[in-house]
């Protein structure tokens, strides 16, 4: 197949795994993404966001650090993105330890957070009680520069 080809496969494949976001269809995401791992094709940061994504919007939290972790061992770079979204998940179901974790991993590996990445792990720790936590995530948000907005 010709590089722009494979290009647009996994364009293909990646358009329709973002589509199952709306209707939080993250088995059908998967499927998907199974599809392409056994087609050998090429699964890229967008990808994952895409399911991640998926995964949050369908209450499965556990499902977007597995992917992340798969993201790792297929050397796929995070982004932002990705790493907004898994705390979203972590945020919806009450992990807000994991949320706070996955902040910490994301400015440990350089990547720049913004409001809505620090209004999801303050609203994770808001229903999980740790209202100190939430202070301190929204010092840390007028240290890094970034303005305050209502969640």
């Amino acid at each position: 197949m010709v590089q722009s080809e494979v290009e647009l496969v996994t364009i293909t494949f990646n358009t329709a795994i973002s589509a199952c976001q709306g209707g939080s269809e993250w088995e059908i995401a998967f499927k998907l993404f199974r599809e392409m791992v056994l087609a050998k094709v090429r699964v890229d940061n967008v990808t994952f966001n895409a399911l991640i994504s998926a995964c949050e919007k369908g209450g499965e939290w556990e499902k977007s650090l597995l992917l992340l972790s798969m993201m790792a061992q297929g050397k796929v770079k995070c982004t932002r993105i990705t790493f907004s979204a898994a705390i979203s998940a972590c945020e919806k179901a009450g992990e807000w330890e994991k949320a706070l974790q996955l902040f910490r991993a994301m400015a440990e590996s350089k990547i720049e957070s913004n409001v809505v990445t620090f209004n999801a792990v303050s609203s994770a720790c808001e229903k999980g009680g740790e209202w100190e936590k939430s202070l301190w995530l929204l010092r840390a948000m007028a240290q890094s520069k970034l303005e305050a907005d209502v969640i």
